[in-house]
């Protein structure tokens, strides 16, 4: 027992000694509260949990939002990412590198750049002629998602409701019919 204890002691003292410490500055993370870089500002990353982010000036590195939207009229110089979120860049902004949307729309104005990839699982895109993209566009519709997922509920609707008839016949089976009046 005391073998263990020391060896998970020693495994974490190691761990410790060569672990980094985290640098954070000029990040913004938000949770529940929007995050606004005016076009003054210049972030490194913006990460937001349940909230949106709206950018005009500069974001150095990521913009990472989760259940929420982006809204970016001014310049991210590395990846846009949003889960069931959508992200809308006003005519004239630029991504550096990859922009990715799952579960929400893909809103692109005129002369946006897209340094990298393009990617929309399961939403929709609305992008102009003039939209740059420099690497693969992806999109997966939504339809896609919700068709098979449509099919399966209704299925399991049907299965239920038989399941019931079924067990309602058989457990009034055993009583007479009244009679008609």
């Amino acid at each position: 027992m005391t073998h263990r204890v020391l060896g998970a002691s020693l495994l974490a003292a190691a761990l410790v000694a060569v672990s980094t410490l985290a640098h954070a500055d000029q990040d913004a993370v938000q949770i529940f509260s929007n995050i606004h870089v005016t076009a003054d500002q210049r972030v490194h990353d913006a990460v937001c949990f349940f909230c949106n982010v709206h950018v005009q000036g500069k974001v150095t590195h990521d913009i990472v939002v989760f259940f929420g939207d982006v809204h970016l009229a001014g310049e991210a110089e590395h990846d846009v990412v949003s889960f069931f979120g959508g992200v809308h860049a006003e005519d004239g902004s630029s991504i550096g590198h990859d922009m990715v949307s799952f579960f929400g729309s893909v809103r692109l104005g005129e002369n946006v750049t897209v340094g990298k990839d393009m990617v929309s699982i399961f939403g929709a895109v609305y992008a102009p002629g003039s939209t740059i993209v420099r690497g693969d566009r992806v999109w997966i519709p939504e339809w896609i998602f919700w068709a098979p997922a449509l099919v399966v509920v209704l299925g399991a609707v049907l299965i239920i409701a038989e399941v019931r008839n079924r067990h309602r016949r058989w457990a009034m089976g055993g009583y007479p019919t009244p009679p008609r009046p």
